[in-house]
């Protein structure tokens, strides 16, 4: 499976760590992470050298390659709460995974989503998540 994973890179990258071992389970497991750079430290400065519209332009070419959206929240991000959205108004499936110290940070809008499509996962240690994608994808 092609999978455009989300993780904040304006905003706090505390949870880089975790974002690195969920895109290494998804490999594990055989899936395609499309966007893998957003984990790597450069990426604020490198993406600040293309023109934003070509930004743009990339990431939703890469959202309509991909299968679903996995996105790492335990930090907010208005990126990737548009890309959410615009992943569910496609008909695809996205995934949102947020470490439970962080439950009182996560947006009520991530917590209580109930679209059919979107499933949000709490999790304590890394494990948990990588037994929720072998059981789930």
């Amino acid at each position: 499976m092609k999978i455009y994973f989300a993780f904040t890179i304006v905003g706090d990258r505390g949870f880089l760590e975790h974002a690195r071992k969920i895109v290494k389970i998804l490999e594990s497991h055989g899936h395609e992470v499309l966007t893998k750079h957003f984990l790597r430290d450069d990426v604020y400065s490198v993406d600040r050298l293309i023109p934003a519209e070509e930004v743009f332009h990339r990431d939703m070419k890469w959202i309509a390659q991909a299968d679903m959206l996995i996105a790492e929240v335990s930090n907010s991000s208005f990126g990737i709460g548009y890309e959410t959205a615009h992943v569910l108004s496609l008909g695809k499936k996205v995934l949102l995974f947020y470490n439970k110290d962080q439950d009182k940070k996560i947006s009520l809008m991530v917590k209580g989503n109930t679209h059919p499509n979107c499933s949000v996962v709490a999790y304590s240690g890394i494990e948990e998540v990588e037994d929720f994608i072998r059981k789930n994808l």
